[in-house]
Order: C-alpha cells, then sequence, then structure tokens
C-alpha cells in the first residue's frame, strides 16, 4: 500500500496543482507583468522578452481558461484589448513572490552556477 495521500481531482500535491497553471517557460514571466497592472498585447510581447507571437498567445488563452487573467475587448478601431490579473491570479503572483525575492538574492550564484554549467557542457562536446 502506497504512503502517498489521496488528493482530490487526481493532483498529487498542492505543487502540482500550481505546476499544472504556471506549466511552461512564460506563463510566470507573463503572470509577473500583469501583477504590476494590465497590459496590451503589444506591451506584453515587449516585457516577456524571447517568447514567440504564438506561444505568448497560446499562453495567454491558456491563462484566461484557467481564470488567472481575464481578456477586455474595447470593441473599438483600432482594436484595442487589454490584460489584467483575477483576483486568483494575484493570490498566484503573490505565491511566486517569494520566488522572485530567491532569484534576485541568489543571481550572482545562479550565473556562476550556469556559466560552469555552459563550461562543462562545450568541453563535454568538443571531447565527443
Amino acid at each position: 500500500m502506497s504512503n502517498t495521500p489521496k488528493h482530490p481531482d487526481g493532483f498529487t500535491c498542492g505543487l502540482d496543482v500550481t505546476l499544472r497553471i504556471i506549466s511552461g517557460k512564460w506563463k510566470p514571466l507573463i503572470l509577473y507583468f500583469l501583477a504590476q497592472g494590465p497590459n496590451r498585447y503589444g506591451e506584453l510581447r515587449r516585457a516577456v522578452r524571447g517568447v514567440s507571437d504564438k506561444v505568448l498567445i497560446q499562453h495567454l488563452k491558456e491563462l484566461e481558461a484557467d481564470g488567472i487573467l481575464i481578456r477586455t475587448d474595447y470593441k473599438e478601431v483600432p482594436p484595442r484589448v487589454d490584460y489584467a490579473v483575477t483576483p486568483l491570479g494575484r493570490s498566484l503572483a503573490a505565491a511566486l513572490e517569494p520566488l522572485c525575492n530567491w532569484g534576485m538574492a541568489n543571481v550572482a550564484e545562479v550565473t556562476r552556477v550556469l556559466d560552469q554549467r555552459a563550461e562543462w557542457t562545450r568541453e563535454r562536446a568538443e571531447a565527443s
């Protein structure tokens, strides 16, 4: 018999629930920028550097479907749409805040470790 406790809806724990919502490289960053205030699509695309239009649109649709953000279409010409976090999204953003703090507190060490990893990977590739 397993020692793993049973959780509703097939989740293994609370972290599993959270990760199902923010899975992917870009969703936490999208949520971070929207927690600062409503943003239009173009503002988000500039803020979340490196994300493709296709992926940003997909993630925005998923976060909206999950109740994390709301999309407001102002029905104007030219079109004007913005995105904002819901109360559920705001609570999730608050839960991610300690991760932001950890990242800022450890950016130098993480940069050093990632540089070492890149060097190790380069050396292994050259040895192959």
